[in-house]
């Protein structure tokens, strides 16, 4: 007969639960990115000839929408502080699913506005800042894996819809494959947010009596923060490498046209700058565990500094292939430094409120890019004068965060 005891020992451990919330988010985040915000530019040219409407007119519903997201990550952070990430992902799905029905009717470019100036709510959300926090909820050891895991797959999401989005485009015509990418999005991220996310993991052991009553977890509130040089340091860091992000995708195809590239191989250098960020990525976890969260963030602005500042030279492949796997890495890189540095540095108590503190101003500037960038360019007098500004506001962004002290974050009453 097996002792209880024996039995005990025998009993396989169990997973943590927050790697299920991280294999689900996996999922969703692959689907939410590749219908709510790969799937606009793939259906462009179809609502400009539909709607008869300019590119610029019908691209800046995309704009608006990152501008609300960016307006919206502060409240939405407060909100996932407050009650963890099922009630805000849940209905943030489904206002997705209701918005893209909306979007496949649309007749008109001020409905159109409408349907995506809503659309960016659905984007704060459901993509990576709340599927952030929620990992934050849950893991102190090992977050930077789970964060890595959910950006791997998640970083897919282009290569994975864009050519199926395409493929419906062809078949169905734009209307109706918006349609069926709302079945798909309804079908699979509703009921995983609904039934597989969770509140946070308990903050501390139940068989740990004599902590001190009402203690609160370690954290920086979004008001302490706001008081402090490394927040503004973070954000302004932040901001500047989203806009160098988005100036690169918009802009660099236009600019190596006109050093006399193809514009099936500038599409492709483009491509591959998106690719290069899967093993930035992977790079990243040993360099963050090696280096700690300052010196990585301050090091992925310099590269990105370094990278934009070639392009100005990209006469041939010498140089175009280094720049090319500067920005990609960088970029990849910086997805997974904002959480881990504001995570770090402020603590996870209050984390998905700092974090739409920072995230509020790297999403304006994904908001102000594209058009901000070219207007910026017209003013300079050339993309090789845009491309070295935009590397100098990276160099000084870096540098500044390398330079500011990242103070260890308060405990409990303290930090309020």
């Amino acid at each position: 007969m097996v002792s209880s005891g024996t039995a005990e020992l025998e009993r396989p451990p169990r997973v943590h639960y927050g790697w299920v919330i991280v294999a689900a988010l996996s999922v969703t985040e692959l689907v939410s990115w590749g219908i709510v915000y790969y799937g606009f530019p793939v259906f462009l040219q179809a609502m400009e000839r539909d709607l008869r409407a300019s590119p610029v007119a019908v691209t800046g519903a995309f704009s608006l929408a990152l501008a609300v997201s960016a307006a919206a990550a502060v409240p939405v952070g407060r909100w996932l502080d407050r009650g963890g990430p099922r009630g805000p992902m849940t209905l943030g799905s489904c206002l997705a699913v209701a918005l893209t029905f909306a979007w496949s009717r649309v007749d008109s470019v001020p409905a159109l506005y409408l349907v995506w100036g809503a659309m960016g709510l659905a984007m704060a959300t459901t993509l990576y800042d709340p599927a952030f926090a929620a990992v934050v909820q849950w893991f102190t050891a090992r977050r930077d894996r789970a964060l890595l895991t959910i950006t791997l797959v998640a970083g897919l999401a282009s290569t994975v819809f864009m050519p199926f989005e395409a493929w419906l485009l062809v078949r169905l015509g734009w209307r109706t494959a918006v349609e069926a990418l709302g079945v798909i999005l309804a079908v699979v991220t509703i009921p995983i947010h609904a039934l597989a996310l969770r509140g946070a993991a308990p903050t501390r052991p139940a068989a740990a009596p004599h902590a001190a009553a009402g203690r609160e977890e370690e954290g920086v509130t979004l008001r302490r923060a706001l008081r402090t040089p490394v927040f503004w340091s973070l954000n302004l860091a932040f901001a500047a490498s989203a806009f160098a992000s988005v100036t690169t995708t918009v802009h660099l195809i236009p600019f190596l046209a006109r050093q006399g590239y193809a514009a099936p191989f500038a599409a492709a250098a483009v491509g591959w700058v998106g690719a290069m960020q899967i093993p930035g990525r992977l790079m990243f976890v040993p360099i963050s565990a090696w280096a700690g969260p300052r010196a990585v963030s301050g090091s992925v602005f310099l590269a990105q500094a370094v990278g934009m500042a070639l392009l100005p030279f990209v006469g041939g492949l010498s140089v175009l292939i280094p720049a090319i796997l500067l920005l990609g890495a960088a970029n990849g890189m910086a997805t997974l430094a904002r959480p881990t540095a504001v995570a770090d540095v402020f603590g996870r108590r209050y984390y998905a409120s700092v974090n739409g503190g920072i995230g509020a101003g790297s999403n304006g500037a994904k908001a102000l890019a594209p058009v901000g960038a070219a207007a910026l360019g017209i003013w300079l007098g050339s993309y090789g004068a845009l491309f070295w500004t935009v590397a100098a506001a990276l160099a000084l962004a870096g540098a500044a965060v390398l330079l500011t002290e990242m103070r260890p974050r308060p405990a409990g009453p303290a930090a309020l």
